[in-house]
């Protein structure tokens, strides 16, 4: 391989690139783009739901002290009383609000009475994940004021509440539960993998269409160097794009990083390598730009949001669809990630993932230099 054409090859290509501003601004911009969009606009916290309140014993002060844990939890959002089904109807089938919290007349008598005191909760169903959320926040906080009125009454009885069990538990490694944390190296992985492809498949198709690939055709570059030439620019490229994701990751939305930075580069640069590469491979196949950026869109975005674990836990799947997320490269980049930025591990948990990942660069390298041929079809 003769460096000094593979040199050519690579200054020809960061020409192409500062020429072409809107191929620069893809490679640039959007990663940005895409990190905000996802940062802020995804988030799998729910917060504020928003609750209409029937409350038929309302002259009770004991009601009253009921409401306020809901009135006081940042989970829960009172936007408005009512004292009828139809209000109730209207606002859910609006989308006005969420839940209806429906207290009966002898609430308050039930529990004075030490009997289990009735409560009504309507949930707006449509959408099955938050209702299963919203459910579970009005279980806690019911749980919650049933032990402390429990530990009231007896101890104005003169009795010392006995503990049966004292489950205490400590989260470890995100400890307030911020799903920022969790989805923000997932899309690292994600832009790394759409961006590298998409630029790559677009860069070989470009010279097919404009009919310079005759003319490098003619020259001495062989296959491997026209290749590496054109592989240099957007792998430099990339890496500058997982630098502004690590530093937006870390000082935007204060994702912590515990791990080693060597690390993250060597195996990214492994999980890069082989992204570059596959869009090569589609470039070559493709011949079109339009052709090729589909298809480095449909089989990189769909397998990457949906299969890698991102945001769809993997053990939920089906079996079938578990074994076809093997086939998936980010999957493992994206352990590796949420391993070094959370947990701090290093190359001894995550070898499997690095070995796994510089298999799939090596692959998609040697198919792409194979798949490449110096002759006009």
């Amino acid at each position: 391989m003769n460096l000094i054409r593979v040199k050519a090859v690579a200054w020809k290509e960061f020409v192409q690139i500062k020429r072409d501003p809107r191929s620069l601004g893809l490679a640039l911009a959007i990663p940005m783009f895409l990190l905000v969009i996802f940062g802020y606009g995804l988030s799998l916290d729910i917060d504020h739901v928003r609750t209409i309140v029937w409350n038929q014993d309302a002259s009770s002060e004991l009601t009253r002290n009921f409401l306020l844990n809901f009135k006081n939890s940042k989970y829960f959002k009172i936007t408005s009383y009512t004292d009828n089904y139809r209000d109730i109807e209207r606002q859910i089938n609006n989308g006005t609000v969420l839940m209806a919290l429906i207290i009966p007349k002898d609430f308050s008598h039930y529990i004075e009475s030490g009997k289990a005191a009735p409560l009504q909760l309507i949930v707006d169903g449509s959408d099955a994940n938050t209702a299963t959320i919203a459910m579970g926040y009005v279980r806690s906080v019911v749980s919650t004021y049933n032990l402390n009125l429990l530990s009231t009454t007896l101890s104005a009885a003169g009795l010392k509440p006995r503990q049966t069990i004292d489950a205490r538990s400590r989260i470890w490694f995100n400890m307030g539960l911020t799903s920022t944390w969790f989805i923000v190296p997932g899309v690292i992985a994600m832009i790394i993998m759409i961006i590298a492809a998409l630029l790559t498949s677009i860069c070989i198709a470009r010279e097919w269409e404009r009919g310079t690939m005759e003319q490098l055709i003619s020259t001495p570059v062989k296959a491997p160097e026209l290749i590496l030439g054109k592989f240099i620019p957007y792998f430099t490229i990339g890496f500058f794009d997982l630098t502004v994701g690590v530093v937006m990751a870390k000082f935007l939305y204060g994702v912590p990083f515990r791990g080693s930075y060597l690390l993250l580069f060597i195996i990214s640069a492994f999980f890069l390598t082989g992204a570059l590469s596959q869009g090569i491979i589609i470039s070559v196949v493709a011949r079109t730009q339009l052709m090729a950026s589909q298809l480095a869109s449909l089989t990189t975005m769909i397998p990457t949001v949906l299969l890698s674990g991102f945001i769809y836990p993997i053990f939920n799947m089906p079996k079938f669809i578990q074994a076809v997320t093997y086939l998936v490269p980010a999957r493992y980049y994206i352990v590796v990630l949420r391993d070094l930025f959370l947990k701090g591990n290093g190359i001894e948990t995550i070898w499997d993932e690095a070995i796994l990942l510089f298999l799939f660069a090596f692959i998609m390298l040697f198919l792409a230099v194979k798949k490449f041929k110096k002759k006009v079809v």
